[in-house]
């Protein structure tokens, strides 16, 4: 399971780079991050742990940089504000999923810690 997130007071640790593959690369269904060439299998532990890491990293900060949208569409204070319902729809999530979203992004919004 990934670690928890810092928060605003604590330094953010940087995950190994996330290097972009060229399209021809991508395409290939056997091309995952040149992980595929790698031969030593001590570096290709290494490799695939910092890849591993980085994209818990990622995700983890996608999903507050979510949560920190939902909770600004949801603002009442906005004349366009958009009620639970139309995020969960927006983000393929449920109502109910929706509106933790929404109150995890104030907490975050406030500087609370969510743990």
């Amino acid at each position: 399971m990934a670690e928890p997130t810092p928060r605003r007071h604590e330094p953010r640790l940087r995950p190994a780079p996330l290097l972009f593959e060229p399209a021809e690369a991508a395409a290939d269904p056997e091309h995952f991050f040149d992980l595929e060439s790698i031969e030593d299998p001590r570096a290709l532990l290494e490799r695939a742990t910092e890849l591993t890491h980085a994209f818990r990293a990622a995700a983890d900060r996608a999903m507050e940089f979510q949560a920190i949208a939902a909770a600004q569409l949801a603002d009442p204070k906005r004349f366009d504000r958009l009620t639970a319902a139309d995020i969960a729809e927006r983000a393929e999530w449920t109502e109910d999923y929706a509106k933790k979203m929404v109150e995890f992004g104030r907490d975050l919004m406030r500087g609370e810690p969510t743990e």
